[in-house]
């Protein structure tokens, strides 16, 4: 079993918030590949499904991001999944937005959900897919960049997010370089 947890803040109003694009990948993932209906378990919503021949559990923690680590340890916990088999989709201000990348471990680079993680499950060493959602330019502008909405101007997210779905069966067989070229492909396509 892979776990695939999307990093996010729990609350209504910050649905459509970037720091919220791993809730709404996930979300796009579950829909499109007919996942279970979301469920309350291990400080989250859970849903399961199928990818590429391999059982899924998506994780989105309502710990809010500060805290996602306790709800991604819990589930990992539970189900006796290694660090390896962990993934977890989230926001990427160093990427331009509808770029894409993946990565095992590293630093959290200020990102308070992988810090937490991190610490909670004691290793870096699980799996990262980086969702670009650009960089404002200016340091004093990074909070208010992403804890805002995404705007109308932002076109590529709806066409980055269904070709994330799309390319989802690739990622659980463990071909990360064919999901990312798979997603560049789509959104060049957009």
């Amino acid at each position: 079993m892979l776990l695939w947890v999307g990093l996010g803040n729990p609350e209504p109003g910050q649905a459509r918030h970037r720091h919220n694009i791993g809730f709404l990948a996930l979300d796009a993932i579950a829909r499109r590949h007919g996942f279970t209906p979301w469920r309350n378990r291990f400080k989250g919503l859970v849903a399961e499904g199928m990818l590429g021949g391999t059982k899924v559990l998506a994780l989105k923690p309502l710990t809010y991001m500060n805290l996602s680590g306790e709800s991604v340890q819990a589930a990992a916990a539970f189900h006796k999944i290694p660090p390896e088999d962990i993934t977890l989709f989230h926001d990427e201000l160093d990427l331009a937005p509808a770029k894409i990348r993946i990565k095992r471990g590293g630093g959290a680079a200020g990102h308070n959900g992988l810090r937490d993680t991190d610490r909670k499950l004691g290793t870096p060493e699980y799996w990262r897919v980086r969702l670009g959602i650009g960089h404002p330019g200016m340091k004093e502008k990074v909070t208010g960049h992403v804890l805002g909405n995404f705007a109308k101007v932002d076109t590529w997210l709806e066409p980055m997010l269904d070709a994330v779905a799309d390319a989802a069966p690739l990622l659980a067989k463990g071909e990360r370089e064919a999901f990312m070229t798979r997603v560049a492909l789509l959104t060049q396509e957009s």
